[in-house]
C-alpha cells in the first residue's frame, strides 16, 4: 500500500477502519481511479486488515468498466459469467483452466421482498458493521436469546439446504438449484445472506467437480457423474445459520464416492471433539490425519469462522494439521467447521470472477460444513439433519 499524492489533501479523510484520521491509500484504488473515501487508511495495519472484505471493491469496479464498454446489458447477469469460455468468445483474456469446467451465463439478481429483515450489505453489496466489529479480534459468548434465534435460523437453513438436495439430478442447472433455495428461504422469512455478499451475485453457492467453494449458479446443466456442493446461509431474527452438504449427480465414480465419503467423516470427526477447553487448532488435526490416512489432501486456503449476527468474525478454524489458530474452546460460542478436501493436490487457484476457487490440478474436490454451539457438556450441532432430510448419503443407511 502506497501513500496518496498529495498528503495534506488526505489527511482530511477517516480511516476505512477504525475512523482515525488517514494519509495512506489503497494502491488499487489509486490505479481504478475510485473515490478516496472509500480507499483511506491510517495505517498498514488498519489496511491488512480490513483487505479481505475492501478487495471486493476492486471486483466491482472493474466489473463495471467492463460492463460500460460492453455491448451486453447488465440486466443480462454478471458479465465475466455471460462467457462460457475463450472458444466462443476470443476477446476474453486468456486464463489457464485447471479443469473441464466452464463459466456459463448467470440470471439477473433474485427480488427479495421489502418485508424481509436484510442485512446491511443488502442494497449496495458493502458489509459495513461485520469488518469493524470486536468479534474480529474476539470470540463472542452468545446469550440465551441469541441463541435461541440461532437455533430457529440453523433449522431454516436445514431446510432450504434439503428442498436443494431433492432437486439435484442429472439435467438441472445450478441456477434453478439457487432458485429453489431463494424461494425455500423467502418463503421461511429469511434472507439468503450469501446474496449482494462483498457483490456475489446469487443466493447460494454451488461447486461443482473440481471447484473447492465459492461457486456461482449458472445456466450449465449439472451431468451424470458430476458432484455437486450447494452451500446455503440464512440470515433470520438477525442472525446467521450456515451449512453445505456435497451431493451424487447421478452415478458417480468410485473415487468420487470415497472422497465426499471421506469429507463427511472428517466433519464428523472433527464435531466429535467440539467441547469446552480444546483448542481450536486441534479440528485441523483430526481432519487432517483422517484425509491424509484416505490418500486426500486439505484445502489450507479456507476455514471455518465464528457466526450469529456477523456472518463471518473469530474465531478462524484452519482444517489442517500444525497451524496457528489461537484460543480454545468455551460454552456459548457458535462457529462452522466447513473441512474442503481434495483427490489431488491442497493448493488452489481463483477464476476471473474473482469468487470460483478451483483445485490446481482440476481434480475434484468435496465439502460438508455444521454450524455448531459449544455446551457445557459437548456440542449442539445446530444445523443437524432431521427425520425429514432426503436419503441421499448411502454410508448414512448402512
Amino acid at each position: 500500500m502506497g501513500g496518496g499524492s498529495d498528503a495534506a489533501e488526505t489527511t482530511s479523510l477517516s480511516c476505512l477502519r477504525c475512523g482515525k484520521p488517514a494519509n495512506l491509500q489503497c494502491p488499487k484504488c489509486v490505479e481504478l481511479k475510485l473515490p478516496r473515501e472509500g480507499a483511506s487508511f491510517c495505517s498498514q495495519d488498519c489496511f491488512k486488515a480490513t483487505w479481505s472484505s475492501h478487495k471486493s471493491v476492486h471486483v466491482k469496479a472493474k466489473l463495471s468498466s467492463l460492463e460500460q464498454n460492453s455491448e451486453l446489458g447488465r440486466n443480462e447477469g454478471w458479465l465475466y459469467c455471460l462467457r462460457r469460455g475463450q472458444d466462443r468468445f476470443p476477446k476474453l483474456p486468456y486464463f489457464d483452466w485447471t479443469g473441464t469446467l466452464r463459466p456459463y451465463p448467470i440470471s439477473p439478481y433474485r427480488v427479495v421482498p421489502a418485508n424481509i429483515e436484510k442485512p446491511d450489505w443488502a442494497i449496495d453489496g458493502i458489509p459495513k458493521i461485520e469488518p469493524n466489529s470486536e468479534w474480529q479480534h474476539a470470540v463472542e459468548i452468545k446469550t440465551p436469546d441469541q441463541i435461541q434465534k440461532m437455533r430457529e435460523t440453523c433449522r431454516i437453513a436445514r431446510e432450504v439446504l434439503d428442498a436443494a438436495a431433492r432437486v439435484v439430478r442429472p439435467g438441472i442447472t445450478t441456477d434453478e438449484i439457487d432458485r429453489v433455495v431463494h424461494e425455500a428461504t423467502i418463503a421461511a422469512g429469511g434472507y439468503p445472506s450469501p446474496l449482494n455478499y462483498h457483490f456475489f451475485p446469487k443466493s447460494c453457492c454451488t461447486s461443482v467437480n473440481e471447484v473447492i467453494c465459492h461457486g456461482i449458479p449458472d445456466a450449465r446443466k449439472l451431468e451424470d457423474g458430476d458432484i455437486v456442493n450447494v452451500d446455503v446461509t440464512v440470515y433470520y431474527k438477525g442472525v446467521h445459520g450456515d451449512l453445505n452438504e456435497t451431493f451424487f449427480v447421478g452415478n458417480v465414480d468410485e473415487s468420487s464416492r470415497q472422497l465426499v465419503q471421506c469429507t463427511y467423516e472428517c466433519l464428523e470427526k472433527a464435531i466429535s471433539i467440539v467441547k469446552p477447553g480444546v483448542r481450536f487448532r486441534e479440528v485441523g488435526e483430526v481432519i487432517n490425519r483422517h484425509a491424509t490416512m484416505a490418500g486426500l489432501s486439505v484445502v489450507k486456503s479456507y476455514c471455518g469462522h465464528g457466526i450469529g449476527e456477523l456472518f463471518h468474525c473469530a474465531p478462524n478454524i484452519p482444517h489442517y494439521a500444525r497451524n496457528k489458530a489461537v484460543g480454545v474452546m468455551k460454552v456459548g460460542q457458535t462457529f462452522t467447521i466447513e473441512p474442503m478436501i481434495n483427490t489431488g493436490v491442497w493448493r488452489d487457484r481463483m477464476w476471473p470472477d474473482g469468487w470460483t476457487a478451483v483445485t490446481a490440478d482440476g481434480k475434484r474436490s468435496a465439502q460438508f460444513e455444521h454450524t455448531l454451539l459449544v455446551t457445557e457438556t459437548g456440542v449442539e450441532v445446530l444445523t443437524a439433519r432431521v427425520s425429514s432430510s432426503p436419503n441421499v448419503f448411502p454410508w448414512l443407511n448402512a
